[in-house]
């Protein structure tokens, strides 16, 4: 089922052949009863109207699922509009600074994902002539594209047939086929990865796509999953013997770590001073309150929050000396104090942040810090900012005004 390319885009796709694969026939998974059910379902049920959705452009399907990765419908929609709207062809986008890309993506999260769309856009127009290929394996040689974004892109835009399986996927399989393994251990990721293969349809991926994806974001959700309405109530293995609490199994616990950092808020004037990071590494590419040596990992000792909270409280007498030496070189301290700490969640550690906020009442001018900049907080907006620091920016600029 080949989707018609959007306007401006050609149907000559670079490269030989388009994949379409047979599903294995052979294999003990085969299941032609489950894609028939799904498509079925999908049909009546499911989602259709998804502003990424009824469109042949393989640009706007590969934006959406790069931004649903690990992120929910609702919090991508808006940012899904406002860069069609800011970028509305690859090209636009390949074309556009980093940083513009970067503010625009800023609190959306897992900020790699946005260098590695612009990465991509810029390839896509150098390798490809800005039309995404039809082929998984190419499209998952490309920046930012695993596996299953490949084939759902593949899928969705051109008709491919090929088998996607991320973590709703991994859930739908996990419940109705009784799967009773961790689905991250690769053994058994490799084993869902033959079940979904042997699984798809000939004909009607996309709503057989469509179906897996909605299924497991609206019926076979992670809590509380609404069997009564589910297509495979007659034949979900977790639901007939009540394991849908249990299943898919859950990953071994391990402890997480919490890590701490020190921001300097350097206040002159209504304007703040900003350093731009890294590339690599947490919040990679955004603009950010200049830090004391980093963040650095906590050593608690007790499982007990209030152990975490006496250290995340400490700001040593050496640690204000420091940041008082590094601050004199931009200006005449007026006065100096400590904002309350608080804590920000990612997905593998806590991260407890301190900030000392200096005024200063007269500001130098500073060479080689191409990193740094002055700011004023009435741009805190437009600025591509890690959430935590952005929230605490609005709140400054809002006790201005």
């Amino acid at each position: 089922m080949n989707k018609p390319v959007s306007a401006g885009q050609s149907n000559k796709h670079p490269q030989t052949k388009q994949m379409r694969r047979k599903p294995n026939e052979d294999s003990h998974y085969a299941d032609p009863e489950f894609s028939a059910e799904l498509i079925a379902w999908q049909k009546q049920h499911g989602r259709h109207r998804l502003p990424w959705q009824n469109t042949g452009d393989a640009y706007r399907v590969w934006l959406s699922e790069i931004m649903l990765q690990q992120t929910q419908v609702t919090a991508v929609i808006p940012y899904y509009l406002r860069f069609l709207e800011k970028f509305p062809s690859v090209q636009d986008l390949a074309a556009a600074p980093v940083e513009e890309v970067m503010a625009l993506w800023a609190g959306l999260g897992y900020y790699t994902r946005a260098r590695n769309l612009h990465q991509c856009a810029k390839q896509v127009v150098a390798q490809y002539q800005g039309v995404f290929p039809s082929d998984p394996s190419l499209l998952n040689a490309l920046p930012g594209i695993g596996r299953s974004t490949a084939a759902a892109v593949a899928a969705f835009s051109y008709g491919t047939v090929a088998a996607i399986l991320d973590g709703n996927v991994k859930r739908v399989f996990a419940r109705v086929f009784g799967i009773d393994a961790y689905p991250g251990i690769k053994s058994v990721e490799e084993d869902l990865w033959l079940r979904a293969e042997a699984l798809l349809p000939q004909t009607e991926i996309a709503a057989y796509t469509q179906g897996l994806m909605d299924l497991g974001a609206t019926l076979c959700t992670r809590s509380k999953p609404d069997c009564a309405r589910c297509p495979f109530q007659h034949r979900c293995v977790a639901f007939a013997e009540g394991r849908t609490a249990e299943l898919p199994v859950r990953k071994p616990k391990s402890k997480q770590k919490e890590k701490q950092t020190i921001m300097l808020l350097l206040e002159h004037d209504g304007a703040v001073l900003l350093e731009q990071r890294s590339m690599t590494g947490i919040w990679g590419g955004l603009l950010s309150l200049p830090e004391l040596d980093g963040m650095t990992e906590l050593e608690v000792m007790s499982s007990d929050k209030s152990d975490s909270i006496t250290i995340f409280e400490q700001i040593s007498a050496t640690d204000q000396t420091c940041a008082t030496d590094i601050v004199n070189r931009f200006g005449d301290i007026q006065s100096a104090h400590r904002l309350a700490p608080f804590t920000h969640t990612f997905t593998h550690f806590k991260l407890h942040i301190h900030v000392i906020h200096f005024i200063i009442s007269r500001r130098f001018e500073f060479v080689g810090e191409d990193n740094l900049r002055w700011t004023d907080l009435e741009q805190v907006e437009q600025l591509a900012l890690p959430a935590p620091v952005k929230i605490l920016l609005q709140n400054l600029s809002s006790r201005l005004i």
